[in-house]
């Protein structure tokens, strides 16, 4: 364990404490120590009962008093502790240099194919049709995971990638694979000031389509057909994604493949947020160092 990455942490578990208003009587264990309880669990890889006993925490963080696995459980599904976790991510991420280059891209977190999570959906992934779900991700140049969302597998990434984008910085380039060529993706992006790339496929010439097709994109494929060289080179910084996501996994408590006790849609965004804080902590710890 990194002192410091957990005293990051544990600063901003505070600051998004502080935050969100309380309502009714104040709870006998404090919802910041539920939280930091959670990322404790998360980071060890290790399921709720596991953070409910005292012999797993040492000098980096001991709590004096612990509630029973009921209680911890019950008070993870409220929804204060919900919008704590919801908010760290951006109490970790706000106040860094702004981005002129963002990234639009989809990871998917497969479950077993024995597994009976009904929330779990077939989607396309990796070349072939798999269950579970996908983290959908918005992401700068500086590394940062600046918003994100976990959804099924079926769920398409141009629908979500509208709600990710909302706030997109003026003067934003944006690329993005060919899976997020669609026309109401390039208007939204557009509208937001920033400026979609994507490989462009289907009837792109249809002229029925040419018709209903805004602007933005219209002149994304007057700028393939005039120079395509540059709008190649141009998504070559699509790239840097892919490293932001191997970043993501390749470290001791990173995003790696769900657990077994990771199952149905809550869970898993409560999962994959907790790895996204610890791995944003860890960014903050080494521009620190």
């Amino acid at each position: 364990m990194d002192r410091r990455i957990w005293s990051i942490i544990g600063k901003a578990v505070a600051g998004v404490n502080r935050s969100v208003p309380r309502q009714g009587r104040r709870p006998g264990y404090r919802d910041s120590l539920i939280v930091r309880m959670y990322l404790w669990s998360v980071w060890h890889d290790r399921p709720l009962c596991w953070a409910c006993d005292r012999h797993h925490y040492g000098a980096l963080f001991r709590p004096r008093a612990l509630p029973s696995v009921s209680q911890f459980c019950r008070r993870m599904k409220s929804p204060r502790v919900g919008q704590l976790l919801e908010r760290l991510n951006g109490r970790l991420t706000q106040g860094r240099q702004r981005c002129r280059v963002t990234f639009l891209d989809g990871k998917p977190l497969p479950v077993s194919r024995n597994s009976r999570d009904k929330q779990a959906r077939k989607g396309y992934a990796d070349g072939v049709f798999r269950r579970g779900y996908k983290l959908h991700a918005w992401a700068g140049e500086n590394g940062r995971i600046l918003r994100h969302c976990v959804r099924s597998m079926n769920e398409g990434e141009p629908n979500t990638a509208r709600q990710l984008i909302d706030g997109c910085l003026k003067e934003t380039f944006v690329p993005a694979d060919a899976n997020y060529d669609s026309a109401k993706l390039y208007r939204t992006v557009a509208e937001h000031g920033g400026q979609l790339l994507t490989p462009l496929k289907g009837r792109a010439s249809d002229p029925v389509r040419l018709r209903y097709m805004p602007p933005a994109r219209r002149q994304m494929m007057k700028l393939w057909q005039e120079n395509p060289a540059f709008c190649r080179r141009r998504l070559e910084a699509r790239a840097q994604i892919e490293r932001i996501f191997s970043a993501l996994t390749c470290f001791g408590g990173g995003l790696s493949p769900l657990p077994a006790w990771v199952r149905t849609l809550p869970r898993v965004q409560r999962w994959v947020a907790g790895k996204l804080a610890i791995y944003h902590a860890r960014l903050l710890a080494k521009e620190a160092a």
